[in-house]
């Protein structure tokens, strides 16, 4: 089986454990994220409008709002990085590309801390993404310019053991899940 093969295997698996988790409803899902943003009050942060079958973020991203800049992704085309565009609590949207929303009016932030979607995570920092590699030339190139933290927020239920990765995958430095934190190598 070739790479791409074993990566939409892997990734069609993961959507599959990703909707049954979605489905059972996990109420305060996000308050393991608000935790770990508490100890990051003031420091840049992106988050993302949740889509379909995704873990929502907006619980933590709204506090973490009350005290410094929060953005989104924004999508500028294939192939590029993506750049992040600051929201608010209830701030005015519009569709942007790949049908997820983005803020009415474009402000550009530079995060140092960027909450990742996903389709699967291994507890080594593992990430399987949607394939378009934006998160990971994004974070090749913020991490390039400063120490640039990438929590990757999904179900428990999204972890793999073993996830066709490339050279060119960026680790997360945490996983956060409605159930615990798992910093790359040990949980708590």
């Amino acid at each position: 089986m070739t790479l791409e093969e074993r990566k939409a295997a892997a990734r069609k698996a993961a959507f599959a454990r990703r909707k049954a988790a979605h489905e059972a409803g996990h109420r305060g899902a996000a308050g393991h994220l608000s935790e770990v943003l508490a100890g990051y009050r003031g420091v840049p942060v992106s988050g993302y409008l949740p889509i379909r079958t995704e873990i929502d973020p907006l619980p933590a991203m709204s506090e973490a709002a009350a005290h410094g800049l929060v953005g989104v992704p924004v999508i500028r085309g294939a192939g590029q990085p993506l750049v992040f565009s600051q929201w608010e609590p209830d701030c005015a949207l519009v569709d942007g590309p790949f049908g997820v929303s983005v803020p009415a009016v474009e402000r550009l932030i530079t995060p140092e801390v960027l909450i990742v979607p996903l389709v699967a995570f291994s507890r080594a920092g593992g990430r399987l993404g949607y394939g378009g590699g934006f998160y990971d030339r994004t974070l090749e190139g913020l991490r390039a310019q400063r120490p640039t933290l990438a929590i990757g927020f999904a179900y428990a239920a999204q972890e793999a053991d073993d996830l066709p990765l490339e050279p060119t995958d960026q680790p997360l430095d945490l996983i956060v899940t409605e159930r615990e934190v798992v910093e790359v190598g040990r949980s708590f």
